[in-house]
């Protein structure tokens, strides 16, 4: 996991500072923020950089060089991310970082299955940027998203799995025995079986002025956006389930108020989740309450929302909102190849209900392994997966059952 002294300076309504902040906040690459329309000091060092000329974002690193507008490209090779693999052939190649993908990539390597797994923005997933992870076995005192991530990263390396970093899968194909997979730069690798452990995104609400804002007021991260707002007078987040619930008690570390909006009658997380927000002097949780516009000049200053049970308007002026509630699956990347359910999730293993891919693809009709989508030698686990319950444990036992269930594949083939 990149770790660097870097200062990004740009404005809140510069579209390509928000791409270049989103990009090393998902890589947990800690940075500073100069917005020099605020910053006089800031904004003159800028010029000063680039000849008199004001542009955004220039990016400073620690030893005193810097880029100006850089390309996710060009941020990825200075940070030192591997974005090409070292063979063209492998016999395992995983979609995705997160826990089930790097699990299945550990057991898969352990077996001396030559694997490459390929993570187009965080090595270790929504795991990485959660607050804490208190129900993860053998950690009595739980530890913290980004400590997970970077022990199963290490994990993974030390198995001799070659991972790359910023780099995107833009198609699967089948051809033959083999799988082609095409990266979004023009390069493609090929292999035996491909696992797609691309996981899910959070939703967003799709109300007027929602665009508009994000990173600029709105987001979806507590853990990589809350410290910029410490010491605000109040925070919003939007959500009700124990995602929603766990973000806002870690952003009152920051702000003086949270306010949690909550579209039903009560909060959908879990009792002990529920219990804390009790506890809690510095939240208030407004119930059938949505969302229906954002409003500012460049930066967020004003939500409105209504009451579901009275129409009643009210205006909010937090410093920020953060909106979680729910996800959607990773799945576009074989939506036209394998099986998928109406909500978008892959189809794998029992679950299946066999078509004609998998008949014409086997030398003789058969059930497909566990976490085998319709589609002979693509596999499927974690959240993109359907029936797969989105916690972190379970998206590692299902990394291991892939594993499990792909060896028992190349050994038939």
């Amino acid at each position: 996991m990149p770790s660097a002294n870097i200062t990004v300076y740009g404005a809140y309504w510069c579209p390509d500072c928000r791409r270049s902040k989103k990009f090393l906040g998902e890589r947990m690459v800690n940075f500073n923020w100069v917005d020099i329309e605020q910053d006089e000091t800031g904004r003159a060092f800028v010029e000063k950089l680039n000849h008199g000329k004001r542009i955004i974002p220039t990016i400073v690193f620690e030893d005193g060089s810097f880029l100006v507008e850089p390309t996710n490209a060009e941020l990825a090779k200075k940070l030192g991310l591997q974005t090409q693999a070292r063979m063209r052939f492998y016999d395992l190649i995983i979609v995705g970082g997160g826990p089930a993908a790097l699990t299945a990539a550990i057991y898969a390597a352990r077996e001396g299955i030559e694997t490459l797994a390929v993570e187009r923005s965080t090595l270790g997933g929504q795991a990485s940027i959660t607050a804490g992870l208190e129900n993860f076995p053998g950690f009595p005192e739980g530890l913290s998203g980004a400590e997970f991530a970077d022990r199963i990263v290490k994990q993974a390396r030390r198995f001799d799995v070659e991972i790359l970093q910023a780099q995107e899968v833009s198609r699967v194909r089948v051809a033959d025995e083999y799988r082609v997979v095409y990266m979004s730069d023009g390069s493609e690798y090929n292999a035996r079986v491909v696992l797609i452990a691309t996981g899910a995104d959070y939703r967003r609400l799709n109300v007027k002025g929602e665009d508009d804002f994000i990173g600029a007021g709105i987001h979806f991260c507590a853990t990589c956006d809350g410290p910029f707002y410490k010491g605000a007078g109040q925070l919003v987040v939007v959500g009700g389930g124990n995602s929603a619930v766990e973000e806002a008690i870690f952003l009152t570390k920051f702000a003086r108020k949270v306010t949690l909006i909550v579209r039903g009658k009560e909060l959908s997380a879990s009792k002990v989740a529920r219990d804390k927000v009790a506890e809690m002097v510095n939240m208030e949780v407004k119930y059938e309450s949505q969302v229906k516009e954002f409003r500012g000049n460049g930066k967020l200053t004003t939500v409105v929302i209504a009451n579901t049970a009275t129409g009643a308007l009210e205006e909010l002026h937090p410093a920020a909102v953060f909106v979680f509630i729910g996800l959607h699956p990773n799945s576009e990347l074989v939506k036209d190849l394998v099986t998928l359910d109406p909500y978008g999730y892959i189809v794998t293993g029992h679950d299946l209900i066999r078509g004609p891919s998998m008949e014409a693809n086997s030398e003789s009709p058969r059930s497909p392994y566990a976490m085998e989508t319709s589609v002979p030698g693509i596999f499927a686990a974690g959240d993109v997966r359907s029936g797969s319950t989105k916690q972190v444990a379970s998206a590692v036992g299902e990394g291991a059952s892939a594993a499990i269930a792909i060896r028992e594949y190349l050994k038939n083939r």
